[in-house]
C-alpha cells in the first residue's frame, strides 16, 4: 500500500510539474479562458461579405467611434475610405484551406471574388479579374493593396491563390499555391493581371502577403514548410505559426512584423540589401519573461493569446487581431481584442 501511495504521489507531482510548465501555453490557446464582451457596441454584420480577408491601411483612430466591420483584418485604403476584401464562402474554407491542411478539392468554391466595401454607404462592388490564366482557377486567401510610387491613384493588388494542381491529387501533393499580382485604378472596377509569383519550393503554404509599390516583389508568410518559379527564395526561416504580416508604412521603413497565431507575440524583422530579412526582436504582448524567447525550446508563449492578422494605422500604431481560443477559432461568438504598439 505504501508503494502504491508513493507511486500516486510521484505521478501527481509529475502531472503538477507538467501543468505548471504547460499552463501558460494552454491558457494562450484558450483553455480556461473566460471571454468577455469588449468594445463591440458599434459592431455590425455585413451578411453579403463572408469568409473574407483584407488589408490596406487604417483610418484615423477616432474613425472607429462610429464604424466597425466584420470578418476581415479591419484595414482600408485611407484616401478613398474603401475596404478591399478577398472573399470565398464559409463552406469552402472548411473544405479547401491548404494552409490548414484542408485539401478536399471537391468542396472548394468556384465563386471566390475580390470586392470593395464602402462603410459610409454599405455599398459592395465585386471587381472583375481580367487576364488571369485559367490554370487552377482562383481560390483566395491573404491579400495586400499597395499604391504605386509613381501614381498613388494606381493600385497593385496582391492575392494569395491556392490553385488546384493540374494533374495530381492535392491530398497527396498539396495545393498549387501562388501569388497573383493585379493592377487597377482607384476608380476602376477591373483588376488587370500583371504576373504570377510561383515556386513550389518557396511558395509552399502562403497565408498573408506584403507587396511592393511597383508590382515587382513580395514578402509573404508560409503556415508550414511542407505542402502535403519566379525567382523566389526564403527571406527568413525559423518562424513559429507565422500568420499576419505587415510592413512599416513610412517611406524608407523596411521593418516587417509577423504574428504568431498560436503562442502569440510579434516577430520584428528588418529587410536587408539582398531582400532577406534579419531578426530584430520579438514583441511580447502578454506574459512576461526575462529569458530570450526561443520558439523551438521555450514552451512559454509571448502573449496570453495567439495573434492573427496585423495592420498599421495612420499614426504608426501596430494593431493585431487576438485569438481568444484556438479551440473555437471559427465561432460567431468570438470577439477580437487588439494590441497597440506605436512604431
Amino acid at each position: 500500500m505504501s508503494m502504491l501511495l508513493a507511486s500516486a504521489v510521484a505521478l501527481f507531482a509529475i502531472l503538477g510539474a507538467f501543468y505548471v510548465h504547460l499552463s501558460p501555453a494552454l491558457f494562450a490557446g484558450g483553455v480556461g479562458r473566460v471571454i468577455d464582451t469588449v468594445g463591440n457596441r458599434n459592431c455590425k454584420t455585413v451578411p453579403q461579405l463572408q469568409a473574407c480577408e483584407s488589408r490596406v491601411q487604417f483610418p484615423p483612430l477616432d474613425y472607429y467611434s462610429s464604424h466597425a466591420y466584420v470578418n476581415a483584418e479591419l484595414v482600408l485604403h485611407q484616401p478613398t475610405g474603401l475596404i478591399y476584401l478577398a472573399c470565398s464562402t464559409p463552406h469552402s474554407r472548411i473544405h479547401w484551406t491548404p494552409a490548414l491542411d484542408r485539401l478536399n478539392a471537391s468542396g472548394r468554391s468556384e465563386l471566390d471574388y475580390v470586392a470593395t466595401y464602402d462603410p459610409h454607404t454599405d455599398a459592395i462592388n465585386r471587381l472583375e479579374l481580367s487576364g488571369l490564366p485559367s490554370l487552377g482557377g482562383i481560390s483566395l486567401h491573404g491579400m495586400d493593396v499597395v499604391p504605386s510610387l509613381d501614381d498613388p491613384s494606381v493600385l497593385y493588388v496582391y492575392l494569395v491563390n491556392h490553385r488546384i494542381p493540374e494533374s495530381a491529387d492535392p491530398r497527396k501533393v498539396g495545393a498549387d499555391s501562388v501569388i497573383e499580382v493585379f493592377r487597377t485604378h482607384i476608380d476602376n472596377t477591373t483588376l488587370e493581371h500583371v504576373r504570377t509569383f510561383q515556386d513550389p519550393t518557396v511558395v509552399v503554404t502562403p497565408n498573408d502577403v506584403v507587396g511592393s509599390p511597383d508590382g515587382e516583389s513580395v514578402h509573404f508568410t508560409n503556415d508550414h514548410k511542407h505542402k502535403t518559379g519566379f525567382g523566389c527564395k526564403f527571406a527568413y526561416t525559423g518562424l513559429h505559426a507565422s500568420n499576419g504580416i505587415v510592413k512599416g508604412t513610412n517611406p524608407g521603413n523596411d521593418t516587417f512584423y509577423v504574428a504568431d497565431c498560436v503562442l502569440g507575440g510579434v516577430t520584428v524583422l528588418e529587410r536587408q540589401s539582398d531582400n532577406t530579412l534579419a531578426f530584430m526582436e520579438v514583441i511580447k504582448t502578454g506574459l512576461s519573461s526575462t529569458r530570450h524567447f526561443d520558439y523551438t525550446f521555450d514552451l512559454f508563449p509571448c502573449a496570453d493569446r495567439g495573434l492573427d492578422n496585423l495592420a498599421i494605422d495612420a499614426n504608426g500604431a501596430l494593431w493585431a487581431a487576438g485569438r481568444l481560443t484556438v479551440l473555437y477559432t471559427i465561432s460567431p461568438n468570438n470577439n477580437n481584442k487588439r494590441l497597440q504598439r506605436t512604431i
